[in-house]
């Protein structure tokens, strides 16, 4: 049978593009791409690189602060928001226009249109038109969702945040995962005043229990109303302007604006795909085996429509894998095991590999750590405290995990995780001369054990 296309993949995020344009341009295939929004997908256009932006822009806030006191003559003033969405916008579009060239230079045919699956093998185009392909990746990324709750139209999500004409005076942030934290941070260092609500106990579950409990107390010292143990029972618009919201615990407060962030779904909603044969998931993930294979022979699936880990390194390793499988001859499984990762809270926080919990319930374990409080914050009796732990296995002395709470934390643990993906053990790691004076060198020098489990 003859196709249009070796390949006709469906999305044009970070993932999309790359396994495009490698299979184009080093495996010489025949490939399509089809994205209905924006080339780049979340993370260039509506995730990581504008939230690091503003992430950046909200450290200013206290840099001036340190400034002051380390003896700069700095008068702050306020924060100039539409100035700042300017030009991340402008970024936004520059960024978008290398992903199109990286397609086009590398031979991808691209269509600005939504695409279903029709069959095993046939792609549908919005415009009405039909393409056929040996193979078809699907690489439609995910989208935020709102909790089912009265009034929860009148809220926004991640999605626009960035686009906000003016920032809100009160915002209540309502989630407890990484994407919540980060932004309570970011609009506290912008000048908002921000409440957050967080069903659960603790925020960042899933993350180590030290870690995520000094990263809540740094937030509530830096200003944030953190509420845990708490959720929204219904939301109201006021007449004069904003929501008024009444919370489980009680309180009815005003707010300009609710920003949930309670989760993500795959965007799998109308694509055909289980018509065509393919399985899914309860909240609509493809299921697929460890080459990224659906239970459609000819029909992959990478990225966070797969519900598996949702890094944007994570969708690129997948797309790369899915190219030497299919087009290279060279079956390769994606590798999920010991990826490092990086919250951006203030203070960042840098993980890789299991946290103390999840090592003690596998085996008997010791835990290095300490908290201190940083040379830079020390010297202008700034409260702020950074922690360094290493989670290491009494039996074959390897480091299972290491956790860092410290600015810049998510620069350290790029380094780190090449040590403990290696099979680094904690020996090894106190062969390594420290590098002084830096927050670092902790991560070298501690010799005794906290405890042991």
């Amino acid at each position: 049978m003859s196709f249009d296309y070796d390949l006709f993949v469906i999305g044009g995020g970070s993932g999309g593009v790359r396994a495009a344009r490698v299979a184009a341009g080093d495996a010489g295939a025949k490939v399509a791409l089809a994205e209905e929004d924006r080339y780049g997908g979340t993370c260039v256009i509506r995730g990581c690189v504008p939230k690091k932006l503003m992430v950046f822009a909200s450290g200013y806030s206290v840099a001036m602060q340190d400034a002051r006191e380390y003896g700069w003559d700095v008068t702050p003033g306020g924060f100039d928001w539409p100035r700042f969405r300017t030009r991340m916008e402008a970024e936004l579009d520059r960024l978008e226009g290398v992903y199109r060239r990286l397609l086009a230079n590398s031979g991808v045919e691209t269509y600005d249109a939504r695409a279903t699956v029709q069959d095993a093998h046939t792609v549908r185009l919005a415009t009405g038109e039909t393409r056929t392909a040996r193979h078809i990746l699907v690489a439609t990324g995910g989208h935020p969702v709102r909790p089912d709750i009265p009034g929860a139209d009148l809220g926004i999500t991640s999605n626009d945040i960035f686009h906000l004409p003016e920032l809100p005076e009160r915002i209540l942030i309502v989630g407890g995962g990484y994407i919540a934290c980060e932004f309570a941070g970011v609009l506290n260092g912008m000048g908002v005043e921000v409440t957050q609500y967080y069903r659960g106990a603790q925020i960042l579950r899933g993350f180590d229990d030290e870690a995520r409990g000094l990263i809540a107390t740094e937030m509530m010292q830096n200003g944030i109303s953190l509420k845990t143990g708490t959720n929204i029972l219904e939301m109201h618009g006021e007449d004069g302007g904003g929501i008024r919201v009444k919370a489980t615990n009680g309180d009815m407060e005003r707010f300009d604006q609710v920003l949930f962030a309670t989760g993500r779904d795959p965007n799998t909603a109308g694509l055909g795909l289980e018509a065509a044969g393919v399985t899914l998931g309860r909240r609509g993930e493809i299921e697929v085996d460890a080459y990224s294979q659906t239970a459609v022979p000819s029909i992959y699936a990478i990225g966070d429509v797969t519900d598996r880990v949702n890094l944007t390194p994570v969708a690129i390793r997948e797309g790369m894998a899915f190219v030497e499988t299919v087009f290279k001859g060279n079956p390769t499984p994606v590798d999920h095991d010991l990826i490092p990762s990086a919250v951006f809270t203030q203070p960042e926080m840098g993980t890789v590999g299991m946290t103390e919990e999840e090592a003690s319930a596998r085996e008997p374990i010791e835990v290095y750590c300490t908290s201190f409080k940083p040379m830079q914050s020390s010297f202008i009796d700034r409260p702020d405290r950074v922690l360094m732990k290493l989670v290491v296995s009494k039996e074959t002395r390897r480091v299972l995990g290491c956790h860092i709470v410290a600015p810049g934390a998510g620069e350290m643990i790029q380094l780190a995780g090449i040590a403990v993906k290696m099979g680094a053990t904690k020996e090894d790691f106190d062969r390594t001369v420290a590098v002084h004076p830096t927050m670092s060198e902790e991560i070298v020098t501690m010799k005794s054990p906290v405890r042991t489990a």
